[in-house]
Parts: C-alpha cells; structure tokens; sequence
C-alpha cells in the first residue's frame, strides 16, 4: 500500500476497542473536535471517529466530516506515536468550512506528535 493509504490496521473496528479508549484515554481539544487517545501496543496509531446524530441530523454532513478527518489522518499518521485515536466531532464541524476543518485537525495532530517526542513521565530514572 502507498504512503498515504489507510489500511484496516491503521482503524479502531471493533466496539471492544471504542470502549477500552474511552475508559482509559486521556483528552485533546480543539475548535471543532476533540481527541480521546491512549497508548496502544501496536505498530502505528489507529484512528476511530464518533461523528453522531447530535452533530447533524443529515447523513451526508456527517460522512462528509468523517470523509475529511480520514483524509487528514492518512497524511499525519506516519508521524503519530503509537496511540490509539477516538476523533469526536463537535456540532459546530457542520457549518464550518474544509479549509478551516483542515486547519483545526492539523493543530490535532500536531499536539499528538509531540507524544512522539516526549520521553515517559515517570519519576524513576534508570
């Protein structure tokens, strides 16, 4: 697969994994979204997405949401730790324009970088 593709393992599938984020993850916001991420034992990160009703009652702006979040992620995902991602979709994404939505995911993704880059924050140092 290409660089820039987003393969099954790149994807929370199962509620399994939706549920074990939510009760260990901690949080990220921005204008729009807000990320819910923990740690995984994966190779990559995994990128799960709650776009719902609330948000728009309308199908196609939900999947328009989440059609743009997949298309960012795909771009970011090489330089993301090794985190699992639940990308919550706030209602104000509906009216906002792409380029802006663009804007606000790439500050996301940069916060999430810096985990990349940060060493453990445990008190012991061997």
């Amino acid at each position: 697969m290409g660089l820039y593709s987003l393969p099954r393992t790149a994807r929370l599938l199962k509620a399994g994994d939706f549920a074990a984020l939510r009760g260990k993850s901690r949080r990220i916001s921005a204008r729009h979204f807000l990320a819910e991420y923990s740690p995984n034992d994966q190779a990559n990160s995994r990128l799960g997405q709650a776009v719902s009703r609330r948000v728009s009652k309308r199908a196609v702006d939900r999947n328009r949401i989440k059609r743009l979040v997949r298309e960012s992620y795909r771009h970011v995902r090489s330089e993301l730790a090794c985190v699992d991602i639940l990308l919550i979709a706030r209602s104000s994404a509906v009216t906002t324009s792409a380029t802006e939505l663009r804007e606000d995911l790439a500050g996301l993704w940069r916060k999430l970088a810096t985990l990349k880059a940060t060493p453990g924050t445990g008190t012991m140092h061997g």
